[in-house]
């Protein structure tokens, strides 16, 4: 079984029944669907508890931290009780793009770690443009032992190191297959094999060689036959090892 450790299948509206199904024809049998705002962390909680092979992410995206409030982390901890709930996030910062205020995006962020080491839950992190002030915060953070996932990376092998020195997991999506990311290619093969995990982000960055169609959780298999390729690993072992990994860092998936 594959474990799509990253998606967002409240953006796929209607469609998400049939990307569930589409999913569990190519041997993906489990969803972590991760929310971006209030509003989503609720339809993405409302999908989980619909379908068995979905589980959900509650939190705020950078892009979307101006909405944030302090009721907000109080919702999300009440909403964190139901079993479907296995991660906080989708948090982090954003440079990059900088649709709220980086002060704004940083109170965010560090409510987000505060809650998920609360409530003693993994969270998912979003780094771009930001790695300084990521590691910074975490490093200050009280995130406890195997805390979370730096996901959808995107970076060199030495930007890896220092979420890995913090006992942070990498997770891969579709950018692992592109002809232009040698280097995030280069870090799959030196990250230990007990701190890596597959995903989609999808809708988004949909993988070689699905590029220009919407992505979706069923194409994971993609990066995982790539993976495997980069990593001169035999896909049944690796396959193996992803489940493991995975169930490490969200226990409640078991």
């Amino acid at each position: 079984m594959l474990i799509d450790t990253h998606a967002h299948l409240e953006m796929l509206g209607d469609g998400a029944a049939q990307a569930v199904e589409r999913a569990k024809s190519a041997g993906v049998g489990k969803i972590v669907s991760v929310s971006t705002k209030y509003e989503t962390a609720l339809r993405t909680v409302e999908i989980a508890q619909k379908f068995d092979s979905v589980y959900a992410g509650v939190g705020i995206h950078p892009h979307s931290a101006s909405t944030f409030q302090s009721g907000t982390i109080k919702t999300f901890s009440e909403m964190a009780s139901n079993k479907k709930v296995v991660a906080i996030g989708e948090t982090g910062l954003d440079y990059h793009y900088i649709k709220s205020p980086r002060e704004i995006q940083i109170e965010s962020f560090e409510a987000h770690v505060e809650m998920a080491g609360r409530l003693e839950l993994p969270f998912v992190v979003h780094v771009r443009d930001s790695e300084d002030d990521v590691a910074e915060i975490l490093k200050n953070a009280n995130c406890g032992d195997k805390p979370g996932v730096i996901h959808c990376f995107s970076g060199t092998y030495e930007t890896a190191k220092r979420f890995l020195d913090m006992d942070f997991f990498i997770s891969f999506s579709g950018i692992l297959t592109f002809k232009n990311a040698p280097e995030v290619r280069e870090a799959a093969k030196k990250i230990p094999s007990d701190r890596i995990l597959i995903e989609t982000d999808s809708p988004y960055l949909a993988p070689v060689p699905m590029r220009g169609k919407d992505n979706e959780p069923a194409f994971v298999k993609h990066v995982f036959e790539t993976l495997a390729e980069v990593r001169e690993t035999p896909r049944e072992e690796m396959r193996q090892l992803l489940f493991r990994n995975t169930l490490e860092l969200f226990p409640r998936l078991n």
